[in-house]
């Protein structure tokens, strides 16, 4: 017996970003133990040095052919780049103002920047893997460090909370997520999405393979926050200090996505199961994320009930390309990605001025007059939200605009309707934090504000012009996406629907 042929090739360079990230962590973590205490600059310094090569080797990778590694488990394509050029660049703008913030809060805890390079690492594992069990070991990763870093505010019984509360739905949905992958196997005898398309294809739907399917897309839907998955959101949100808020708002949601497609893509002979489910699971998210937000009167619930909304929208784009491979992509969801990245952690990268010392008021008139002691980020603020409310030209406009056209060339229009209606809904609770920006109530109590420091400036800097230059260029950074084999199902066309299309989007 030749003893090479049972070793599987690995592709260093292909791992090379993930395994950057989860070394940095390490060094970090070491470092943290080393310091002297209340100076966490070198902690920074080294993450953010280290992302920054991650970065740097995602780009050079870009331009190169997809291909696979470690046993056919993990796929280096276009778009499984993308995405992890995504959570690399969210983890690393959460970085800018993390510091000042914990600071302000006085917590002390450096542990916040291993935890969440692992916890990116994780992400970038998920959207990566074309092995389910792949995929659970990307989402333990991701979600022990959440649970961690959800309770960094110890002296905050709603910091607890929050972390208590997502460890424990978290940990069921992880077992309906092992449990769904145990149910394909027997279906299957595989954990390859590759050949469990295969198999799947190959026969018609069984209650094994669908229950199962049914209970790895719970796992993954509690992950990307859709109905009724959502619960945990805005608590948990809400708890959470802001700067671990916004990292969990950004780079779980993309590692999720991320997983979510090429599972659906493997499972796709189940459409007559599944997709019905999911168009009511797409409606329901977006109806029930934009009206519960309307009646919060605090930011960060508001935000968060606001991310499962755009959780939905994103369903839309999927669906879409799902639903029409040979003339709909992928391109409209992946570019929504990129601009919700940016505005959404540009908006809790301002509302973290509102901690002041160890108090933090994160309600509506809480943030009354923060136009007069930071207008730069209040000015900014103004420009996320007009994005995520879809005002042109912010990124946001175009990426709705993309997805609901999407949806229109796809053939299903009521998903585009509901999606323009829903838009049109969020308007008023985004308006809302705007206006109390910007209002002063005469003889009211001053609102304390944390002293905006360079470093988030620049995050908002970065943010801003994430979410204009993503908006004025939307054609070309689309066009140079490029394309990503996830793998047909057996019986559609080979037309991938990940392929980014090369159609001129400003027309």
């Amino acid at each position: 017996m030749n003893v090479n042929a049972l070793i599987p090739t690995v592709d260093w360079r292909a791992l090379a970003p993930f395994t950057i990230v989860v070394c940095t962590g390490i060094v970090a973590l070491i470092i943290e133990m080393l310091r002297p205490r209340r100076n966490n600059n070198l902690v920074v310094g080294v993450s953010l040095f280290g992302l920054l090569v991650a970065g740097w080797s995602l780009f050079g990778m870009l331009g190169g052919p997809s291909d696979e590694s470690f046993a056919g488990m993990i796929l280096n394509d276009r778009f499984g780049q993308i995405l992890q050029l995504v959570m690399v660049g969210s983890c690393a703008v959460c970085f800018l103002f993390s510091e000042p913030y914990l600071r302000e809060k006085r917590i002390p805890f450096a542990e916040f920047y291993p935890l969440a390079l692992w916890s990116t690492a994780g992400g970038m594992l998920m959207v990566s893997s074309k092995h389910l069990l792949m995929v659970f070991l990307g989402l333990e990763l991701l979600s022990i460090s959440l649970y961690c870093l959800a309770g960094m505010s110890r002296y905050e019984s709603k910091s607890e909370e929050s972390a208590l509360k997502y460890f424990l739905l978290g940990s069921f949905a992880s077992a309906f997520l092992l449990m769904g992958i145990a149910f394909i196997y027997g279906e299957t005898a595989s954990l390859h999405l590759g050949r469990i398309s295969e198999v799947l294809g190959a026969a018609s739907a069984s209650p094994l393979s669908t229950i199962g399917a049914a209970m790895v897309l719970v796992g993954l839907g509690f992950k990307l926050a859709l109905v009724p998955f959502h619960q945990w959101t805005p608590d948990v949100y809400q708890g959470a200090p802001t700067n671990v808020t916004a990292f969990m708002a950004a780079v779980s949601k993309v590692a999720a996505l991320g997983a979510l497609v090429r599972f659906l893509w493997a499972i796709g002979t189940l459409d007559t199961v599944w997709f019905p489910l999911m168009w009511w699971v797409a409606v329901a998210t977006m109806t029930v994320g934009n009206l519960a937000a309307l009646v919060q009167n605090d930011v960060k619930r508001t935000l968060g009930y606001s991310s499962i909304a755009h959780a939905g929208y994103l369903l839309v784009g999927v669906l879409a390309a799902f639903s029409a491979p040979g003339r709909v992509s992928l391109d409209a969801t992946a570019f929504y990605l990129i601009s919700y990245a940016a505005m959404t952690i540009g908006a809790f990268a301002v509302i973290s001025l509102t901690a002041s010392g160890q108090h933090e008021g994160t309600r509506f008139y809480d943030v009354r007059g923060l136009w007069k002691r930071a207008p730069w980020a209040a000015g900014c603020l103004v420009v996320f939200l007009c994005s995520l409310i879809g005002i042109p030209i912010t990124s946001g406009f175009f990426g709705k605009l993309l997805i609901f056209q999407a949806a229109f060339d796809a053939g299903l229009p009521a998903l585009a309707v509901l999606l323009a209606v829903n838009s049109a809904i969020s308007t008023y609770y985004y308006l809302g934090i705007i206006q109390a920006a910007f209002v002063t109530e005469e003889g009211a109590v001053a609102p304390r504000f944390g002293k905006p420091s360079a470093s988030l400036n620049l995050a908002c800097a970065v943010c801003l012009a994430g979410v204009l230059g993503a908006g004025l260029f939307a054609g070309p950074l689309i066009r140079g996406m490029g394309t990503a084999e996830v793998g047909p199902p057996v019986g559609v066309p080979v037309q991938d629907p990940l392929t980014i299309h090369t159609k001129n989007t400003s027309d």
